[in-house]
């Protein structure tokens, strides 16, 4: 069985991957796993600036921003019954789940 379990949560909400997080170390805990983390990584800020109008006011712009917010959860010692249970474990609607083994 795999001995280290790596898995990243991203999601735009904060409180929603938080919640995920929480869940997933839940989870493991429960089946007897060792859990590090979450580990809340660095959040990505993407930028994009527009023109408001395209003829008369060419130098008045609006700026839009997306921030994509990463958790990384480390379980060290997975047993088969860690696996079982988090592959029944449901998140939440917009919490992109990564796993690597």
């Amino acid at each position: 069985m795999a001995e280290k379990i790596r898995i990243n949560l991203r999601s735009f909400d904060y409180r929603v991957v938080d919640k995920a997080a929480a869940d997933v170390v839940n989870a493991a805990k429960h089946s007897g796993s060792f859990v590090c983390g979450p580990i809340p990584m660095p959040t990505k800020i993407e930028r994009v600036t527009v023109n408001r109008s395209p003829h008369v006011d060419k130098k008045s712009m609006d700026q839009f921003e997306v921030r994509t917010h990463h958790r990384l959860i480390v379980i060290k010692e997975a047993t088969p019954q860690t696996v079982d249970d988090l592959k029944k474990l449901n998140l939440s609607a917009g919490v992109e789940a990564s796993i690597d083994l």
